[in-house]
C-alpha cells in the first residue's frame, strides 16, 4: 500500500500547498487526517455521507454518530433545526470557535449519514483551528472523528496519527501538536443541557451559561 503523503499545514492562514490537495481528496470522497484545536481528526465531506469510511478506518462500531465541523455559525444554523433552542445559540455564542460540540435536532430533510441510532440529531462544532475551518469554508461542513484506532488514545500529533492509521489514509496535514483534550459534548434537545462527554470545556461552566448564572459564579 502506498505510504501516506504528509504536508505541512502550519500557519494562519494555512498554506495552499496543503489545502489544495486536501480539498481535492475530500471533494473526490476521500479521507484526510487534519489537525484541530483538540486532537487530530479523520475528515470527510459531511454531504458525501462518508461516515461508514471513518468507522471502517477506526475499526469502530457505528453506535455513536460522527460530529460535524463547520466554518462559521451560519453553516451550523443551516444544519440545525429551524427552531434551534435558545440555549444552543447561547452556547455557540459563548464557546465558538472552541472545544464545545452542541447536539441539536437536525434541519428537516437533511439527509446526512453520520452513523448513530438517531437520524434526527446532529453534533455541531466550530473549531478554533484554521485548517478545518478553511476546508469547511471552501467545501462545506466536514464529518470528523478522532484519528485513532478504536480503543487507543486520540492522536495529538501527525506522527501519532500516522503510526495508527498511516496505511489506511492517503493524506495527512501536519499542523503541529494539538492540545490532546477532546471537545466537551452536550445535548441541547430539551430546555436545558445534558452532558454527553466531558472534555476541554467544564460542564459546570456550560450549565452556568445555560441557566444565566455565569456572572454569579465569578
Amino acid at each position: 500500500m502506498t505510504p501516506a503523503t504528509i504536508l505541512s499545514a502550519s500557519g494562519d492562514p494555512p498554506p495552499r500547498a496543503a489545502l489544495d490537495p486536501a480539498a481535492e481528496v475530500l471533494a473526490a470522497g476521500g479521507v484526510v487526517v487534519v489537525p484541530t484545536d483538540t486532537v487530530y481528526g479523520l475528515a470527510v465531506l459531511a454531504e458525501r455521507g462518508g461516515a461508514a469510511q471513518l468507522f471502517a478506518l477506526k475499526r469502530r462500531p457505528s453506535e455513536v454518530a460522527v460530529p460535524v465541523l463547520v466554518a462559521d455559525v451560519d453553516q451550523a444554523l443551516a444544519l440545525g433545526h429551524e427552531e434551534l433552542p435558545h440555549v444552543a445559540r447561547q452556547l455557540m455564542q459563548r464557546w465558538w470557535p472552541g472545544g464545545l460540540t452542541v447536539v441539536v435536532r437536525r434541519r428537516s430533510g437533511l439527509g446526512l449519514d453520520l452513523g448513530g441510532p438517531d437520524s434526527e440529531t446532529i453534533g455541531l462544532r466550530l473549531p478554533a483551528h484554521p485548517v478545518p475551518v478553511a476546508l469547511a469554508a471552501r467545501l462545506g461542513p466536514l464529518a470528523v472523528t478522532s484519528a485513532n484506532l478504536h480503543g487507543r488514545p486520540p492522536a495529538e500529533t501527525a506522527g501519532e496519527a500516522l503510526e495508527q492509521l498511516g496505511a489506511e489514509v492517503g493524506l495527512v496535514l501536519d499542523g503541529g501538536p494539538c492540545t490532546g483534550s477532546a471537545s466537551t459534548v452536550v445535548s441541547c434537545l430539551g430546555d436545558g443541557v445534558r452532558l454527553l462527554r466531558p472534555g476541554t470545556v467544564p460542564f459546570a461552566d456550560v450549565v452556568a451559561v445555560a441557566s444565566g448564572t455565569e456572572g454569579l459564579r465569578r
